[in-house]
């Protein structure tokens, strides 16, 4: 699978035990399954790189992803 971009704000889920995950400028849900501490931070702004992943989830939020690379961006 190929590397795509995701612009977007990081957010904490309290469902269940809690997740993160980020939101698109478009609405779509990422749960990326290795997602940086650098950018915990509940609405921090950020662009990162990902590949989709076929990972199982018990979260059933979004679509999960595997995190290439990642900047923040000002908001």
């Amino acid at each position: 699978m190929s590397n795509f971009t995701i612009k977007g704000k990081v957010v904490y889920n309290k469902i269940g035990t809690g997740f993160w995950g980020i939101v698109d400028e478009a609405g779509n849900q990422w749960e990326p399954v290795n997602l940086p501490n650098q950018i915990k931070y509940d609405g921090k702004q950020v662009e990162v790189v990902a590949k989709e992943t076929h990972e199982d989830s018990i979260n059933m939020w979004g679509r999960t992803v595997k995190i290439v690379s990642f900047s923040t961006m000002m908001p």
